[in-house]
C-alpha cells in the first residue's frame, strides 16, 4: 500500500546518511550488489579468525556502539576514504555485529527507493543443528514476492561457503530465519524449545523464553523504524530481567500475533506508539557488552515518526 511503502522507503533517524549523504551518490539499483558493499565495509566483531586479522580491542569493544548510520560512515570514511563501492580490507572496516550490517544495508535500500525495514529474530543458519541464534537481518518489499529476508552478513563466500548456506541470502526461507514473532508463537504452543533460541559463547549458552521475548519487543520497534542497539533497553525489554509474567504473556501473545506473518501495518502502528512499555522513549538503558551499563538520550530526530 502506498502509505507502508512511504513510510519504509522513508530513512529513520538511525538509518539516515545526514550530512554524509553525497557518499551515496554511485550506489547501484542491484540488491546483491548492495549486500556486497555492506560486507566490503564491515566485519563482525566475532569474524577476526576467520579474516585472519587481530581486531583491536578498543574497535571490538566501541564500534558497535555505533547507533546512527551517518556515524557509522563517518568512522568508515575515516579509516578509508575511498568510495564505498570499495571493498576494505579487515583494518578499514567498522567492526559490527548483525544490527550493523542490517541497519547499512536497510539504509542503502531506502537511498535507491526500496521500502525496507529491520527484523529481530534467529538465524538457524548460524549455529549448531537445532538451535535458532540470536540474530537481526534487514527485510526488503519486491513487487512479485511481497517481502522478503535478506542477510548481508551472508555476502561473501568466506562467510557463507564455512555455513553450507544453500539459499539465496537476498530471499531466506521464512523457516530459516524465524522472525521473533512466529519463533515466540513456537514456545507458546510447545511446538519448539526455549533452550534452542540464543547465544553460543566459549564454554557457555545463553538461551531461553526471555530471549525470544527480548527479540519481539525489539522487532515491534524496528517495524515502527525504532533501529536501537541490541542492548539499548527501556520499559517492556528492562522489564524481562526480573520475570515474565502472566501479563507479559499476554501482551507478548498479542505483538506475536501481528508480527508473525503478515504484518499489519496500521495495527503495528497502534500498538507500539499508545503502549508506553513498548514505546521507546526520549532516554534508553545502554547494556553494553564490554562497556557496561549507561544511561543514554537518543537523538531528537528518531522520534520523527512515533
Amino acid at each position: 500500500m502506498p502509505d507502508v511503502a512511504a513510510f519504509y522507503v522513508a530513512q529513520s533517524g538511525f538509518s539516515t546518511p545526514g550530512g554524509l549523504a553525497t557518499l551515496y551518490a554511485d550506489l547501484p539499483m542491484d540488491l546483491a550488489r548492495l549486500a556486497s558493499i555492506v560486507r566490503g565495509l564491515m566485519i563482525h566483531r566475532w569474524e577476526g579468525d576467520r579474516f585472519r586479522y587481530d581486531i583491536p580491542r578498543d574497535r571490538l569493544h566501541n564500534d558497535a556502539e555505533t547507533r546512527y548510520a551517518d556515524d557509522i560512515l563517518a568512522i568508515i570514511v575515516g579509516r578509508n576514504d575511498e568510495p564505498l563501492a570499495r571493498r576494505r580490507e579487515p583494518d578499514d572496516r567498522f567492526v559490527g555485529v548483525c544490527r550493523d550490517f542490517a541497519l547499512l544495508y536497510c539504509s542503502f535500500l531506502r537511498h535507491v527507493g526500496i521500502p525496507a525495514r529491520l527484523r529481530s529474530g534467529f538465524a538457524a543458519y548460524l549455529g549448531p543443528a537445532g538451535f535458532h541464534v540470536d540474530h537481526m537481518v534487514t527485510e526488503y518489499w519486491d513487487d512479485e514476492r511481497g517481502w522478503c529476508l535478506s542477510d548481508p552478513q551472508l555476502a561473501d563466500v568466506m562467510i557463507a561457503e564455512p555455513l553450507r548456506v544453500d539459499f539465496d541470502p537476498l530471499d531466506i526461507p521464512r523457516d530459516r530465519f524465524l522472525v521473533a514473532g512466529r519463533a515466540w508463537r513456537m514456545l507458546r504452543t510447545g511446538e519448539a524449545d526455549p533452550r534452542a533460541f540464543g547465544l553460543h559463547f566459549p564454554g557457555r549458552i545463553m538461551s531461553g523464553e526471555g530471549f525470544v521475548a527480548g527479540n519481539l519487543l525489539l522487532d515491534i520497534a524496528a517495524l515502527n523504524k525504532m533501529e536501537t542497539l541490541l542492548w539499548d533497553v527501556w520499559g517492556a525489554i528492562a522489564d524481562i530481567d526480573h520475570g515474565i509474567t502472566e501479563a507479559d504473556r499476554e501482551l507478548y501473545d498479542h505483538i506475536a500475533a501481528l508480527t508473525a506473518d503478515d504484518v499489519p501495518f496500521g495495527e503495528v502502528r497502534k500498538a507500539f506508539v499508545e503502549n508506553e512499555r513498548l514505546r521507546t522513549p526520549a532516554m534508553v538503558l545502554s547494556l553494553a557488552p564490554f562497556n557496561g551499563p549507561r544511561d543514554v538520550t537518543l537523538r531528537e530526530e528518531v522520534f520523527a515518526d512515533v
